[in-house]
């Protein structure tokens, strides 16, 4: 079992001179889901090598047991200092593809060609794809074989508009994810803000919040055994 994970290369937060990037939670806990199961992993990112951490999710209130156990890993860490440049994986390697959220995708990921060919890919060869919190983001142009929005009709989940507002960034993000999911006609469901939720749709998995990644990453592995 070869999972494939994404992650984003972008780290600034808009016009507001702060950073961004990926949110180490959302890569720790299916990172050692993963792990734990016996599946071998690569990461990848647009840029290759180093992609940025949003420093609010290394802060002491967004630690976790998890995210303390990726960071005292040698082979963890040495993994994420080296992600391999996303155009040169193929989704002929792996069997099925993961994307930990941050707010650093919606800026690159979804509009990376590369990224979107990828998913479509992956998805027409009948290997599942998962995201998590922001990183449905990345579906945003992405269309199945008759070119038609890959969610529409589908049942998803993703950061929600209530808990944008609730890190106060609703005005700063290029778009917002339950926007964009419905407005791509998908039939898009949350639960209570930071409660964990995931959606399943065949080979579509979404989670809406970091607090499903780990729930995120079971649904995929359920879905591969």
């Amino acid at each position: 079992m070869k999972i494939l994970i994404v992650l984003t290369s972008h780290d600034t937060l808009g016009d507001t001179g702060k950073k961004t990037g990926f949110w180490l939670e959302e890569l720790a806990a299916p990172y050692y889901a993963f792990i734990d199961a016996g599946a071998e992993l690569i990461l990848a990112s647009p840029a290759g090598g180093q992609p940025p951490l949003d420093p609010k999710s290394n802060e002491p209130d967004a630690q976790t047991k998890t995210t303390k156990r990726f960071e005292a890993d040698e082979v963890a860490m040495q993994a994420l200092t080296n992600t391999q440049k996303l155009s040169a994986v193929s989704i002929d390697d792996f069997d099925a593809v993961f994307y930990p959220g941050g707010h650093g995708p919606l800026w690159d990921l979804a509009e990376d060609q590369n990224s979107i060919s990828l998913i479509e890919r992956t998805l027409q060869a009948n290997k599942p794809v998962a995201l998590v919190c922001h990183a449905p983001g990345v579906l945003r142009d992405v269309k199945d074989a008759e070119g038609r929005s890959i969610v529409e009709g589908k049942s998803v989940t993703g950061f929600s508009n209530s808990e944008e507002d609730g890190v106060a960034l609703t005005d700063i993000v290029p778009f917002l994810v339950e926007d964009m999911l419905k407005e791509k006609a998908g039939q898009y469901s949350k639960a209570e803000d930071w409660q964990v939720y995931v959606q399943e749709d065949g080979l579509l998995i979404t989670g809406q919040n970091p607090a499903s990644s780990a729930a995120t990453a079971e649904a995929l592995l359920k879905l591969l055994k």
